[in-house]
Formats: C-alpha cells, structure tokens, sequence
C-alpha cells in the first residue's frame, strides 16, 4: 500500500489545527481515524508530516547459500522440496525454500 501524499497530510493537519475534530477529518478526506490520530502523533513527535521511508524487510534466509541452492537444483531439477532441503543442510521450512526458489527464479506466484 502506498502512502497517502503530502498534499493530504497538510491538508489534513491543516484542518485539524484549525479545531477540526479526529472523526470529522477522517469523514472529509475520506480516511481511517486511526492514521489521522497517527498523523497528529507523528507531527509532535518529529516536527514531520512525511510518511516514514519503507522498511527494508527481513532479511533472505537463504541468502548465503543461494550458489547451494542453485547446484542442488541444477543437479536435480525433479527434487522434491523435502528432499532439497535435507541436500541443503540449513534449517528452514519447506515454504521458506519454496519462496526463495521463487525469488530466485523470477515467478510472481
């Protein structure tokens, strides 16, 4: 989801300094109450309006071992997921191998 524009945000905060109430702001600009009471927080608290930069996500468990996972899979590309995990060693779920391999190939789903 993306973050609502600063246009907004000042728009927002505008009316809000003018004595607009929570629930009537939320109601005019069409927005949940709760990231208006948070917008007001974020003001005080940073001097700021602009939405916070992006978090940059866990980080890829196997990651360090993305060469492994490759050779496994080139030296057998019918393995099951099981069975390329217990080649690989690491300790990660079938679903966690699942979406590197996905990652690493490039498909969406």
């Amino acid at each position: 989801m993306r973050a609502y524009s600063l246009d907004l945000r000042e728009r927002v905060w505008a009316d809000c300094e003018a004595g607009m109430k929570t629930p009537a702001a939320a109601e005019k600009y069409t927005v949940r109450q709760s990231w208006v009471r948070r917008l007001k927080q974020r003001r005080r608290a940073t001097g700021s309006l602009a939405p916070r930069p992006p978090s940059p996500g866990r980080p890829v468990t196997l990651a360090p071992h993305g060469a492994r996972v490759r050779e496994l899979v080139r030296d057998d590309p019918d393995a099951t997921l099981a069975e390329l995990r217990a080649r690989l060693g690491v300790r990660v779920s079938v679903s966690t191998l699942s979406g590197y391999l996905r990652r690493i190939r490039g498909c969406s789903n």
